[in-house]
């Protein structure tokens, strides 16, 4: 068995992508360690942020795993295939953290040696209860005590990842008009998710949390999670317009070379 390190490709050569992805994914636990170290939580609160911090983290990272297949798609980039085995496992790690949970598993045989022994089939059928570990996981996260933006914005995200399997089994991955219209109504439903949970824990009226979050005023003070599932939907659907737009000038340019 020849060992590959992190930053090395299938090949063992130096990779930038595998290298910059193994180091940003370092970033969430210097990060938390260092706010709580410092006592930017509070010193009472530095157990309780680490925990909530670690939770957030690998749900972030848990969905950044499952990003890599509409990146793939929309982006034509074959090799982020190479990190999304990185990605999960370091969700695993930061999960492991925070609480055990049914991703020990996804972990164990995400090898290359367990994927040859289960049998393609098999190990994608496993790897599927990822999309229902991932739901548990939002769901924990929204039900944690205390409301944050963090809550709603994972959940908005998560909701765009599993329609866009749906757009994508319909032949509309990568189509800008239906990923535009995705953005908006992932935006729609996290804004609807805050204003409905911000009601019934704190009482405050529905129109009064929808007006903040379409309300230009309040990006003075923070950006709604609305407003970030927006832009994520967004990026994907710039990068899909800009594709299509390189694919019908290359189709032009070839047609006028056999002209």
């Amino acid at each position: 068995m020849h060992l590959i390190w992190p930053w090395q490709d299938r090949k063992r050569r130096f990779s930038w992508l595998k290298a910059s992805t193994f180091a940003l994914m370092f970033v969430p636990a210097v990060r938390t360690f260092y706010q709580a170290g410092t006592g930017e939580y509070g010193i009472s609160l530095s157990l309780g942020g680490l925990t909530y911090w670690s939770g957030v983290w690998a749900t972030a990272i848990l969905l950044m795993a499952l990003a890599v297949t509409p990146a793939l798609t929309i982006l034509r980039w074959p090799a982020l295939v190479d990190v999304r085995r990185m990605i999960g496992v370091t969700a695993l790690v930061y999960t492991i953290a925070h609480i055990i949970i049914g991703l020990i598993v996804l972990g164990a045989t995400s090898l290359d040696a367990a994927i040859r022994y289960m049998g393609a089939k098999n190990w994608q059928r496993l790897h599927n209860t990822n999309y229902v570990i991932s739901g548990l996981a939002i769901l924990h996260v929204v039900l944690a005590r205390g409301t944050y933006g963090e809550q709603y914005l994972l959940a908005g995200i998560f909701v765009w990842l599993m329609a866009w399997r749906g757009l994508a089994h319909y032949g509309k991955g990568t189509d800008a008009r239906a990923l535009a219209m995705l953005a908006l109504g992932s935006s729609l439903f996290t804004a609807l998710l805050e204003a409905g949970f911000l009601w019934g824990r704190r009482g405050y009226e529905l129109s009064w949390s929808l007006g903040n979050n379409f309300s230009l005023a309040y990006l003075d003070v923070a950006i709604p999670p609305a407003w970030e599932v927006l832009g994520f939907g967004l990026v994907f659907v710039l990068a899909a317009a800009g594709r299509e737009v390189l694919r019908v000038k290359t189709a032009r340019l070839e047609a006028r070379q056999v002209g």
